[in-house]
């Protein structure tokens, strides 16, 4: 397995979301199944830090690592709608993230940049985006990132059928990852890509 996780208890708020749960993600790419209000986005910012977990343990490739507080080389996830980033270019934004993402691939960013159709807006803000091309901004950073385990909430939404394509091909490429994992929090599981679990809430 890339992540264990036994015994997770937490949750925004004073009472546990989950309790003493675990989960296991394979190589590739894996799937988050839930309806809305299951759970799924708190899981994933769990998972990355991004909230604080009460309990638990976590490994990645059969190592134990620091929780709540993995480091984002480790497990990377960020609100795809970049709340926090309104007044930064989406150059600005890729710049921050590789500053600090020692695995960071100018390679796949630059790849992406050409596939979703991006070159038009580097320089501008992003209160100045239509929403997907705002999470296209946030799609770049994840899939750059480089890390073990890359944690995407609801990748589709508010893209155009050519990303979405786009987007299938590159998780696809990525199913056969003999020590990286990707999980798709979504509705349903998602089209035209293998995958190697699928974790129902």
């Amino acid at each position: 397995m890339v992540l264990q996780v036994t015994g997770l208890t937490g949750g925004p708020g004073a009472t546990p979301f989950f309790s003493g749960m675990g989960l296991s993600l394979p190589p590739g790419v894996s799937a988050l199944i839930g309806d809305e209000g299951s759970g799924k986005t708190t899981l994933l910012r769990l998972l990355a830090g991004d909230l604080q977990a009460q309990s638990g343990q976590m490994s990645l490739l059969g190592a134990a690592v620091p929780w709540p507080q993995p480091q984002p080389s480790a497990v990377f996830w960020t609100d795809l709608r970049l709340p926090l980033h309104d007044e930064d270019t989406p150059v600005q934004c890729w710049s921050a993230w590789a500053s600090r993402l020692p695995h960071w691939s100018e390679t796949v960013k630059t790849s992406l940049i050409q596939a979703l159709q991006l070159s038009p807006h580097l320089d501008k803000r992003l209160n100045m985006l239509s929403t997907g091309s705002r999470r296209k901004v946030g799609l770049v950073a994840s899939l750059a990132a480089g890390a073990t385990v890359t944690l995407l909430d609801q990748p589709f939404v508010s893209l155009d059928a050519a990303s979405i394509r786009t987007l299938q091909e590159v998780l696809s490429a990525h199913a056969s990852s003999p020590d990286r994992a990707w999980l798709i929090a979504d509705y349903e599981k998602p089209a035209h890509i293998p995958l190697a679990a699928v974790h129902p809430l």
